[in-house]
């Protein structure tokens, strides 16, 4: 039997996230205000108790849904086989399987977060979410368009994200709705993630990362970049890096999984999103949440 732990990315946050955690086990409470002291303001305060506009704000969330997935993973006495994340969650599960401490995977988080916003705010840009395609008609049709946009997301089969300038988004989402996809929805988020206009902030991610020492993970980490296990800290390193500005490969992250003897999914962390993307995969599978 293979466990697999998975954590959740950005738009799994909810207000009430991790108080109940916080109210039940001193160990939570502890390092729920060692983060609070870290990042120089109650960020308890916004996750159990301030409003969703609060939530949404890039420098609150990625930390947030940080803090909510590793204090629970830390909770539980079961390790995994192997682990992956979505997006941020990745420095979610790096920190769960030791790759990093806690309160140096807290810092690359709240640095991301704030290289991030900065990047959205001097570049306006956005993504988009494009069902019912096959990938190679999405990928072909994005890189005949004279704008910035990529694949962003490979979620699961038939569905896509894809991000870049808002001009470039706005003609994909026709182009591929006249190529025969069931829907092109236009996502609420600050920016075009996981694009090349992300380039600002992976060198500033990349300095705070090469100044951080990572360790040899307890279990395999499927990475982001190309969906392989590593173990090794500095391919790590050099796959976290290229993560910003790279498509997130999800779907072959769990077809890899389960190809290498995965048998259940625990997601740990907000939400339940990554479960239904299992679902898409094989219907049969056995997930289940903790959050």
């Amino acid at each position: 039997m293979k466990k697999a732990f998975v954590f959740p990315g950005q738009g799994a946050q909810f207000v009430g996230m991790g108080k109940e955690l916080y109210a039940n086990s001193s160990r939570a409470k502890e390092l729920f205000e060692k983060a609070n002291d870290i990042l120089g303001f109650r960020i308890t305060d916004l996750m159990f108790a301030g409003t969703d506009e609060d939530l949404k704000q890039t420098k609150v969330t990625q930390p947030a849904i940080f803090l909510h997935s590793v204090i629970l993973a830390d909770s539980l006495s079961e390790k995994p086989a192997m682990t992956a994340g979505h997006s941020l969650g990745e420095f979610s599960a790096l920190t769960a399987v030791g790759a990093l401490t806690f309160e140096d995977g807290l810092r690359l988080v709240h640095a991301r977060a704030l290289a991030m916003q900065k990047a959205c705010e001097a570049n306006p840009s956005t993504m988009a979410a494009i069902l019912g395609l096959e990938d190679a008609v999405v990928e072909k049709s994005c890189s005949e368009i004279d704008e910035v946009v990529v694949p962003a997301n490979y979620n699961s089969p038939g569905q896509i994200v894809i991000s870049g300038s808002n001009k470039g988004i706005e003609i994909a989402c026709q182009r591929l709705l006249e190529s025969g996809a069931k829907r092109a929805i236009p996502l609420n988020v600050g920016g075009a993630f996981h694009s090349p206009l992300m380039e600002p902030a992976r060198k500033e991610l990349a300095e705070a990362i090469n100044k951080t020492t990572f360790n040899v993970p307890t279990c395999p980490v499927y990475q982001n970049v190309d969906a392989l296990p590593y173990t090794e800290p500095a391919k790590i390193k050099e796959n976290l890096i290229a993560q910003l500005t790279s498509s997130v490969r999800w779907t072959q992250i769990m077809q890899n999984m389960l190809k290498d003897g995965a048998t259940s999914f625990l997601e740990i962390g907000p939400g339940s999103v990554l479960q239904g993307l299992l679902k898409k995969i094989d219907r049969g599978l056995e997930t289940n949440g903790l959050q």
